[in-house]
C-alpha cells in the first residue's frame, strides 16, 4: 500500500525559521569557550569557515534529498550512490557522533544551571539529567511543533538581551585583532561546527515545502547567513567584554559576560536550550539506531518497539546508557571535539555521494573542508574519532564475513 504524501504547507518563510530553530540552540551558549582556547581572536575567521563547510554540506544533502526523498539522510545516499559499507559508515558516524552531541548538551545543561559544581557531584547531575530525558522519552513523550517555537523563542530572547547588556557594558577584553598571531583557527573551526549543528533538517523538508526545488535552495544560505550573523554578534561581543584568554576559561561565558541581575536568566535560558537539544538529539539517536538495528547492521535485540508506548524502548535506554557514562567522565571539550569528528565523517560521506551528481563544485569543497577541519580537531578527538570508526568498519566486516 502505497504511503501517504505529507501535505506542502511549508513556505519560504517557514523553512528559514525551521532551519534557524534547528541550529540556533544550545550550541551557542557550548562551543564558543572551547573554540577560543584553540584560536584566541582568530575565532571570527573559524566561525566563517565552520559556516561554509556547513554550507556546502547543506546544498550537497538537499540535493540528494530530492533524488531521495527517504528517511535515513546520508545513510540513504551513501548506501545508494556508493554501496553499503559507506551507507553504513555514514549511519555509524551520525549515531556515534550525535552520542557525543547528546554527552555535550548534557554537560552544557549541569555549567549553566550548577556553576561551580565540582566532581563528583558534577557527573551524579549529568547523569541524573540523562536518566530524567531517558524516561520521558521512554514513556512516549516528546517536544511539539509548539513546544519547539517556545524554546526556540526563549533562546533568542535570552541571546538578545546579553547581546544588548553586553555592547552597552565595558570593554574589559581590549580591541579585536583582525588577525591574530595565535593558530589554532582551523581547529576552532571544527569545535565552532558543533554549533551549527542541525542545519540538515532543511534539507529533509522536501515533501513539506511548496516547490521544494526552489524554496530549500534558498532557504538554506538564508538560515545560514542569519545564523552566521547570530554567531558573529555574539563572538564580536563575547571577545570585547571577556577577551579571548578569560572567553577560553570561562565554562558559561555568555552568563559570565553580562551583569550579575541576568546572568540567573542566561543560565535557566542556556539550560531550557540544552534540555530542548538533548531530548531531541536522544530521539533521533535512538530512531537510527532502530533503523540500522532492523538492518542488522547493529545488534537486533535493539530494534525492539515497546507495546504499549510504541517507542524503541531498547534503544532509548541503550542510548541513554552510553550518554550518561559519556557525560560523567568527558569534559565539554572533548564531548564536541569527537562528536564534530564523527558528524565531519558522515557529511564527507555526504558530499562524496553527491560528487555522483552534476555540478560537483560545492561537493568537491565541502569534502575537502570535512577532512580538513576533522583532522584539524584536537589530537585526543580525532584518535577517539578514528578508534570509534574504525571499531564500526571491523564489525561491518565480521559481519560481511559471517553471511
Amino acid at each position: 500500500m502505497p504511503s501517504t504524501p505529507l501535505a506542502r504547507r511549508l513556505g519560504l518563510a517557514d523553512a528559514v525559521f525551521l532551519g534557524l530553530g534547528s541550529m540556533i540552540g544550545a550550541g551557542v551558549f557550548a562551543a564558543f569557550a572551547p573554540a577560543a582556547r584553540a584560536a584566541g581572536g582568530g575565532l571570527l575567521i573559524a566561525l566563517v569557515v565552520a559556516a561554509v563547510v556547513a554550507y556546502c554540506n547543506a546544498m550537497s544533502s538537499a540535493r540528494l534529498a530530492a533524488i531521495h526523498p527517504q528517511s535515513g539522510g546520508t545513510y540513504v545516499y551513501g548506501r545508494e550512490r556508493l554501496g553499503e559499507f559507506w551507507g553504513y559508515l555514514a549511519g555509524w558516524g551520525f549515531v556515534t557522533g550525535k552520542t557525543a552531541s547528546c554527552a555535550a548538551m548534557t554537560l552544557t545543561v549541569v555549567a549553566y544551571a550548577a556553576p561551580g559544581l565540582g566532581q563528583p557531584w558534577r557527573g551524579l547531575l549529568a547523569v541524573a539529567v540523562v536518566a530524567a530525558l531517558t524516561t520521558v522519552n521512554y514513556f512516549g513523550v516528546h517536544r511539539s511543533a509548539l513546544a519547539t517555537r517556545v524554546i526556540v523563542s526563549c533562546t533568542l530572547l535570552v541571546l538578545t538581551a546579553a547581546a544588548v547588556t553586553m555592547a552597552t557594558g565595558p570593554a574589559a577584553g581590549g580591541p579585536l585583532v583582525a588577525w591574530p598571531g595565535s593558530g589554532g583557527v582551523l581547529e576552532a573551526a571544527g569545535l565552532l561546527f558543533f554549533a551549527f549543528a542541525g542545519y540538515a533538517r532543511l534539507a529533509t523538508l522536501g515533501e513539506e515545502v511548496r516547490d521544494p526545488a526552489r524554496t530549500i535552495p534558498r532557504a538554506i544560505p538564508l538560515a545560514l547567513g542569519l545564523t552566521l550573523v547570530v554567531y558573529a554578534a555574539l563572538a564580536v561581543l563575547l571577545l570585547v567584554r571577556l577577551g579571548p584568554a578569560a572567553l577560553a576559561a570561562s565554562p558559561d561565558p555568555i552568563a559570565a559576560a553580562v551583569p550579575g541581575w541576568l546572568a540567573p536568566i542566561v543560565r535557566v535560558g542556556a539550560a531550557l536550550a540544552a534540555l530542548g537539544s538533548l531530548l531531541a538529539l536522544i530521539l533521533g539517536v535512538s530512531r537510527t539506531t532502530l533503523a540500522m538495528s532492523r538492518d542488522g547492521h547493529l545488534p537486533r535485540f535493539l530494534a525492539a518497539v515497546h507495546p504499549r508506548y510504541d517507542v524503541p524502548h531498547r534503544a532509548e535506554l541503550a542510548v541513554g546508557l552510553v550518554v550518561a557514562v559519556l557525560a560523567a567522565f568527558l569534559d565539554l571539550r572533548a564531548a564536541i571535539g569527537f562528536s564534530s569528528f564523527a558528524v565531519l565523517t558522515y557529511y564527507a560521506v555526504a558530499n562524496a555521494a553527491a560528487l555522483t551528481l552534476k555540478g560537483k563544485a560545492r561537493a568537491v569543497l565541502g569534502l575537502a573542508g570535512c577532512v580538513v577541519l576533522a583532522f584539524s580537531l584536537p589530537l585526543p578527538s580525532v584518535l577517539a574519532g578514528g578508534v570509534a570508526l574504525l571499531l564500526g568498519a571491523s564489525a561491518y566486516g565480521v559481519r560481511r564475513i559471517r553471511r
